[in-house]
């Protein structure tokens, strides 16, 4: 549990320091360190990153580093592509699940690994059906995946809405928030019929570890190069990313 509990803390960290990588850290340690069955394991993952991404968007509102245009037309949607996308779950595995997850990982690591414009060239305010589509499409995978999607909000905040790096990781926290909690609504109606059901109690010892994480992240993220930890985290999103892709093939021969 203790190796559970420090990932709980890396979790809340990586959401501090990037608005993104929670979920991704969060499914891996509930099915390999916990043992949770898959499904479970999405399904409180989207409760704990929610939990920890909600209460880590407080100090960024409090900054005034939420864009509240962005988190309403993109994470509002966005709770409707997320309910769409746990829909779309109950029809696969929990294993196929696991490598779309694991596919999802090696293309957030080319997210994170890609550099950051030195100058981000101000765009103007993107049109709000663009943003309502990119809301609904990551919407849906995080449904379909338990995974938060702040490894693609944040790029297409920076990259294509303009926003300077530290008011997108505020906003992102929001919308992953939002599209978390919505997606773990439709999965607690899911889960009975696999037998299965969501373990509050960790639930609630990880949202407590991460957010703690997360205020650390926060405050860290201000004196550390975002470039280099983007990239150390690209290098740990391929290693998992891997090792949940050889773990399946194991089990199936």
């Amino acid at each position: 549990m203790s190796l559970a509990l420090l990932g709980a803390l890396l979790i809340g960290l990586s959401l501090g320091l990037l608005g993104s990588g929670g979920s991704i850290l969060t499914v891996p340690v509930l099915v390999y360190l916990l043992g949770e069955a898959p499904k479970q394991a999405i399904a409180e993952s989207l409760l704990i990153v929610g939990g920890i991404a909600l209460l880590g968007a407080l100090p960024y509102a409090l900054r005034g580093l939420v864009d509240w245009r962005n988190a309403l037309l993109f994470g509002l949607p966005g709770m409707g592509g997320t309910y769409l996308g746990a829909w779309l779950s109950r029809f696969v595995s929990g294993e196929v699940q696991l490598l779309a997850f694991a596919s999802v990982m090696l293309l957030a690591a080319y997210f994170m690994a890609r550099p950051a414009p030195a100058h981000p060239q101000a765009k103007g305010k993107r049109q709000a059906w663009k943003i309502v589509l990119d809301g609904i499409s990551v919407g849906a995978l995080t449904g379909f995946v338990g995974v938060g999607g702040g490894f693609l909000i944040v790029p297409a905040l920076v990259l294509l809405g303009g926003l300077p790096m530290h008011l997108a990781i505020g906003t992102s926290l929001l919308i992953i928030a939002l599209k978390s909690f919505a997606g773990f609504y439709k999965y607690l109606h899911l889960l009975p019929a696999y037998g299965l059901s969501v373990n509050y109690a960790v639930a609630g010892l990880f949202v407590l570890v991460g957010t703690l994480g997360s205020f650390l992240g926060g405050r860290l993220a201000v004196r550390l190069p975002q470039e280099g930890l983007k990239r150390g985290f690209a290098l740990f999103l391929v290693v998992m990313g891997v090792f949940i892709v050889a773990q399946n093939l194991a089990q199936g021969h």
